[in-house]
């Protein structure tokens, strides 16, 4: 009868260490997985963030490449003569105030 409580005890007690491991590590990886989830919320974050930059600067590269369409022209080098240069065309008259 000894042995059989004995062991019934040791076995008891092998149980509820076991449970206890067996509870541990469920936390730890609960709290693991909690922390990464975290993580990957922060690199959501960073990635919308990211495409939103790329976006804004594909708007810019196209603005930046209309731009230099647009020096390419004609127009535009009327345009500068005029402004910086103060050229005119042959038929032109130029009127400017008094101050």
């Amino acid at each position: 009868m000894r042995r059989k409580k004995k062991k019934s005890l040791q076995n008891k007690i092998a149980m509820a260490s076991v449970t206890f491991v067996v509870g541990v590590l469920f936390i730890g990886l609960m709290a693991e997985s909690s922390r990464l989830e975290g993580k990957v919320a922060q690199y959501e974050a960073k990635k919308s963030e990211v495409s939103a930059k790329i976006k804004d600067e594909e708007a810019r590269t196209k603005e930046i490449d209309e731009l230099k369409k647009y020096m390419q022209t004609d127009e535009y080098a009327k345009e500068v003569a005029r402004d910086k240069l103060g050229l005119v065309e042959g038929n032109q008259i130029i009127f400017k105030e008094e101050e």
